[in-house]
């Protein structure tokens, strides 16, 4: 019995104890409620500019609905993508040798400047400007190396080289592109054929009135030969040239890429034990990225490479297009100093864009007209953008070591 009083009384005294503590929480209760409310109320207004009330001042009447300018409202437009043209008909603003709309129009009211660049040796990389050229040709010139010839025309670039000695297929880019020549001289024949050309007097070589357009830079005792894309222009001019705008028609461009492509991420182009170069496409860019040779592989199976970069743009060297072009070489006279490309007429090639590759031809069906690819007949076009070219020989070895990976293996005579 006394146990049954003693366990009455504390659970009076639990539920006493509950009931204060049920009376404590209704205004903190109360008070969350009402915070709720007052941070609940503007969300039938998200549309409405939010605004930030620091947490001393005294919350003001929201302002008034602001009217939105139909200028705010985003509304696609033909400009976010590149348009489809070529290959003629360009409109005046748009480069032909990109595809693309120009940034200063006014450059394209001239001819383009070709200008040979080294690659070799390779301690005195990465050269000066060529990530600001439209279209790049590399190709083989002697003695298992290769040199690149880079095209200006829609950019100026204030250092590109080191500029190197010519070559005979140099006659071809300067006839393509009707272009002013920047070079750093040539053997006696090489010399020969481009001084009795009809373009002879567009031809810039280094003299001494040749500055600002060619220049002498010194880091690390080099000594290099620089070229000034805009004052070689000027330069030609002053010499009686006429540089006034050239009909470049021939490519054609498509921002699409056209049906039928294999998968074509990855390119290995082998010149020789000294000379080989890789591409790996970047989805996020859409472009190819270039690596160069970093050691002799006598082998085929130890290849190293490091990104090649621009000196003047620290950027690394990069293209919506990488195309392979077969054509005949032919050593003159017997010489391995002076090989001979034919890039008259047409040939194979593979080009690569999008992460996708396209057996396709290469045409040129005058000496003065700008190089072009097709397929089945029809004008292939590139993509809108940059384009380089490897130039290899007719007989180069093809080979897919895996998917998506393509790799060509010069073959000379």
């Amino acid at each position: 019995m006394r146990y049954g009083k003693i366990l009455t009384n504390r659970i009076i005294r639990m539920r006493f104890k509950f009931l204060l503590f049920g009376f404590a929480l209704i205004p903190i209760a109360l008070s969350a409620c009402t915070a709720a409310e007052k941070s609940a109320s503007p969300a039938t207004a998200t549309s409405q500019p939010q605004t930030v009330v620091s947490p001393s001042a005294t919350p003001s009447p929201p302002p008034p609905t602001p009217t939105v300018s139909p200028t705010i409202t985003f509304t696609p437009t033909a400009t976010l993508l590149p348009q489809d043209y070529g290959p003629d008909d360009y409109p005046p603003n748009v480069n032909p040798l990109t595809g693309l709309p120009a940034t200063n129009p006014a450059l394209l009211e001239r001819r383009p400047v070709a200008i040979k660049v080294q690659i070799f040796p390779r301690g005195q990389r990465p050269p000066w400007g060529i990530s600001l050229a439209d279209i790049v040709y590399d190709y083989y010139q002697n003695n298992g190396l290769t040199r690149f010839n880079a095209i200006f025309y829609g950019n100026n670039a204030e250092q590109v080289g080191p500029v190197r000695s010519a070559r005979y297929f140099d006659d071809h880019i300067v006839r393509m592109y009707k272009a002013i020549f920047a070079f750093g001289g040539a053997d006696r024949r090489v010399l020969a054929r481009l001084f009795n050309a009809d373009y002879a007097n567009r031809l810039v070589l280094e003299g001494s009135d040749s500055y600002p357009a060619l220049m002498r830079l010194d880091p690390n005792g080099f000594n290099y030969l620089i070229a000034n894309t805009a004052e070689i222009g000027r330069y030609a001019a002053s010499k009686g040239v006429d540089n006034a705008r050239q009909n470049l028609n021939g490519m054609s461009f498509q921002f699409q890429p056209p049906a039928g492509g294999a998968a074509g991420t990855q390119i290995y182009n082998r010149y020789s034990i000294s000379a080989y170069n890789r591409w790996d496409y970047d989805p996020l860019t859409g472009r190819y990225l270039r690596s160069q040779d970093t050691q002799e592989d006598t082998t085929g199976q130890d290849e190293a490479y490091a990104p090649l970069t621009d000196r003047l743009t620290g950027a690394q060297i990069a293209a919506e297009n990488v195309v392979i072009l077969f054509a005949a070489h032919t050593p003159d006279e017997g010489s391995a100093t002076r090989i001979d490309i034919n890039l008259t007429g047409s040939g194979k090639a593979y080009a690569f864009r999008d992460g996708l590759v396209y057996e396709v031809q290469w045409e040129r069906p005058a000496s003065d007209a700008v190089l072009r690819l097709t397929r089945d007949g029809v004008p292939f076009p590139f993509k809108q953008g940059k384009t380089w070219f490897q130039v290899m020989g007719q007989y180069t070895r093809v080979e897919q070591p895996a998917p998506g990976v393509w790799r060509f293996e010069n073959r000379l005579p």
